[in-house]
């Protein structure tokens, strides 16, 4: 297994506010407008899954398959190009403050590594900003 991680963003909400909104995908409606409508596209959500088509890789299916309330909530592709569990990891740092990082891991050879890391790293990096920006 390859690990891809994000960095590490402080969003400025206790950590269970933040576990709260983002362990009920119902609760992005609100951040569609934040996603960049030329890389992804056809966007659909319900309480425990996400879809969407991202170019160039096409349709892509999540489902939350765990939640560890407050501290984790970890997602498995049910379609995808590429098979691959995220994790979204929230750790309380004060009591209106917490940390939150995204980690990526699929089984992939080291010539398929070498391609997608980059691509991979800076979608990590959007979502965890965009997930920091979030009023909670």
């Amino acid at each position: 297994m390859t690990q891809f991680e994000s960095s590490i963003k402080v969003i400025p909400y206790a950590q269970g506010r933040v576990y709260s909104k983002l362990s009920d995908l119902k609760n992005l409606e609100g951040v569609k407008d934040r996603l960049p409508a030329d890389k992804i596209k056809d966007i659909s959500f319900d309480s425990d899954s996400l879809s969407f088509n991202v170019a160039p890789a096409g349709q892509v299916t999540l489902r939350i398959c765990e939640r560890e309330p407050e501290k984790c909530i970890k997602f498995e592709t049910t379609n995808s190009p590429l098979p691959f569990n995220l994790w979204i990891q929230i750790v309380p740092t004060a009591t209106d403050e917490c940390k939150v990082r995204l980690t990526i891991k699929a089984d992939v050879n080291p010539f398929i590594k070498g391609m997608i890391q980059k691509p991979l790293k800076d979608g990590l990096e959007k979502m965890v900003e965009m997930l920091s920006q979030i009023s909670y």
